[in-house]
């Protein structure tokens, strides 16, 4: 019988094979017309480098698209998923056909580059409220297709999934409240509608608005927008309630410089689009080492 981590990680298997079947497609097409200036018996080793200090994410990625092209390769891992690289250090080393690592090596580096550069971004601003019970979270600002390997990226640099989409968890926004006829009502609602959602939150902009939801049982609310002395009297009004309080999110303008102040106010979760959203590529290359 499976345990959980064998399910968890065939699920992230079968997701990186879709993934790269997409990019190869995409990329290889009906094949690589360059690649097949080699002769295709032909064997090369290579190392794939980091040009920059990052954590490492996107093993099962890149393994998939490596694999797809020649499902003989041997792939060394020199830093596992989750540790931090050095510039200059090699990352993995590869040794299988020649045509099939020059093929597989942009959609291998697409992934690295990508997953990586989300999983080191997550860990700066993990690492800016240590200390602080705020987790750092997640928002759907992703890439269209990707959603699911940059949420796993963000669980990699410590950080915290939000919902995965519009259909396992419900997040009640201002234009929901006044579609619905105000806070209480919206809750009602969607307590109504939603009870097999992993989590009903609501997002208010005033401390009146914080009231009512808790007034209303609200779990769990996002506080946006709000400037520190709000939020400082929020998570106040919130432990006070006779209720139990709710689980208190941050969200809107968050800037690393200012992280740690928003962290202190003592709120539960801070959600963070530029995670996923404004991500600068992490470097990486490929250089054959020997060719026979």
């Amino acid at each position: 019988m499976k345990n959980r981590d064998d399910e968890t990680t065939a699920a992230l298997a079968a997701l990186a094979q879709q993934d790269v079947a997409r990019a190869l497609a995409e990329d290889v097409g009906a094949g690589d017309l360059t690649a097949g200036l080699i002769d295709p018996a032909r064997r090369a080793r290579a190392r794939i480098l980091a040009r920059e200090d990052a954590v490492i994410c996107g093993a099962p990625w890149a393994e998939a698209a490596l694999r797809a092209l020649d499902p003989t390769v041997q792939i060394t891992w020199h830093v596992v998923e989750g540790q931090r690289c050095m510039p200059d250090q090699v990352v993995l080393e590869l040794e299988g056909n020649a045509r099939a690592l020059l093929s597989a090596e942009r959609t291998a580096l697409n992934f690295l580059q990508l997953l990586s550069a989300v999983a080191t971004k997550t860990r700066t601003y993990v690492d800016g409220v240590a200390g602080t019970r705020a987790h750092i979270v997640d928002t759907r600002k992703t890439i269209p297709g990707l959603r699911l390997a940059q949420k796993y990226a963000v669980r990699v640099g410590g950080g915290t999934n939000h919902r995965i989409g519009l259909h396992d968890a419900v997040l009640i926004k201002e234009n929901h409240i006044a579609a619905a006829g105000g806070v209480t009502a919206v809750l009602k609602a969607a307590q109504a509608v939603a009870a097999q959602a992993s989590f009903i939150e609501i997002e208010v902009e005033t401390l009146e608005q914080l009231a009512e939801a808790l007034d209303a049982g609200a779990k769990m609310v996002l506080l946006d927008n709000m400037p520190l002395p709000m939020l400082r009297e929020a998570v106040r009004i919130n432990a006070a309630h006779a209720g139990g309080g709710a689980i208190l999110e941050i969200s809107g303008g968050v800037t690393l410089a200012g992280l740690r102040e928003l962290a202190e106010t003592g709120v539960d979760r801070i959600s963070i689009g530029t995670l996923t959203k404004d991500v600068k590529a992490t470097d990486f290359s490929m250089r054959l080492q020997d060719i026979q």
